[in-house]
């Protein structure tokens, strides 16, 4: 009981002192507390920015007792999808949001799974990664060179994704292999767990004989699962698909439907997996169904480095000519994120 009066009592005291400095204030289990900007909070992680260090200083979500702002943030709780106002803790263990309609929602911390700052500008917004790989091997002289990126930008009630990846393989008196693929992805997310997606993807693989598969597609879907530990959505549409292959009679165009599923689990201590897959029956050419997998496994380093392993798999039913209906592509890369 001792220690709660105590740690309401450094919350209210840190809430004035914070509304005078213009600085963020959290309370951990200790009842110590620290002072400096509130940059984000996810994958049970609160990142903060403080005066005496270069880096950002890092706190384990379930270590934190109490935050105190005045700056706006998007909160994202495990029953409503996104709130957007200030943050206090006027009751230890508890996160109130009040919102630009000064409407004010309470939930207890382990309900909080994600808290971004979108006060601040463009690039304080956004997001990015960068995955580098090289293989060189002596005999044929092979060289192989993968890169894997990745980028995010959030609004209060819209998310922008992409994703870009390449594949080159060149060795003595064999044709290079190249293989690419990429997506860009846009949602709007309502109150509750559903969202609208909107996507475009692409891929070219001279292994297939395609020189351009190009992908839109437009759909809904819902978060079943979203923790501090993972999330599970499941989400679904039509698309549109303009294929190029090697030859120029060869072109063609399909309608299809798609079902999609996404498992992603942070907090297994320092690794990161990310799955999904992607099916699509078409619905103008008969009996066909291409499947797109995709596992990353990714291990965190200090500094925001990582060392990430990754596999893609991309199946066609129905492949052009004598192509492989199946293909993969396997990388191990070195990346930073930031």
């Amino acid at each position: 009981m001792r220690d709660k009066v105590l740690v309401l009592f450094l919350i209210l005291c840190l809430g004035s002192f914070a509304s005078s400095a213009k600085n963020d204030s959290i309370i951990v289990q200790t009842s110590h507390y620290l002072l400096g900007e509130i940059k984000s909070m996810e994958r049970s992680i609160l990142t903060i920015k403080t005066k005496y260090g270069k880096s950002d200083f890092r706190v384990k979500w379930k270590d934190v007792q109490g935050l105190f702002s005045e700056s706006s943030f998007i909160v994202s709780t495990t029953s409503i999808v996104r709130i957007y106002g200030k943050i206090s803790s006027p009751v230890a263990g508890y996160l109130t949001i009040t919102t630009l309609q000064n409407k004010q929602y309470t939930f207890p911390l382990g309900e909080i799974i994600f808290i971004k700052s979108i006060e601040d500008g463009f690039l304080d917004r956004l997001s990015a990664g960068i995955d580098l790989g090289l293989t060189l091997t002596r005999a044929r002289n092979q060289r192989q060179f993968s890169t894997r990126s990745r980028f995010n930008y959030m609004t209060e009630r819209w998310s922008f994704d992409g994703a870009f990846n390449k594949l080159v393989t060149r060795q003595e008196d064999i044709e290079a292999i190249s293989r690419g693929d990429g997506n860009l992805t846009v949602i709007y997310f309502t109150k509750k767990k559903w969202f609208t997606v909107g996507r475009m993807e692409y891929l070219y693989n001279n292994e297939q004989s395609l020189n351009l598969r190009l992908n839109t597609m437009v759909g809904f879907g819902k978060d079943f699962v979203n923790s501090n530990a993972f999330y599970w959505r499941l989400f679904g549409g039509l698309a549109y698909n303009d294929e190029n292959y090697t030859g120029e009679t060869m072109d063609k165009t399909s309608g299809e439907a798609w079902v999609a599923s996404e498992l992603n689990l942070f907090d297994v201590k320092d690794i990161s997996i990310l799955s999904n897959i992607f099916v699509y029956p078409s619905l103008t050419e008969q009996d066909r169904v291409r499947v797109d997998y995709r596992l990353d496994l990714t291990y965190n380093l200090p500094l925001d480095f990582y060392i990430k392993t990754g596999i893609t798999v991309n199946y066609d039913n129905q492949p052009f000519q004598n192509s492989r209906s199946l293909d993969y592509i396997l990388q191990t890369t070195f990346g930073w994120s930031w």
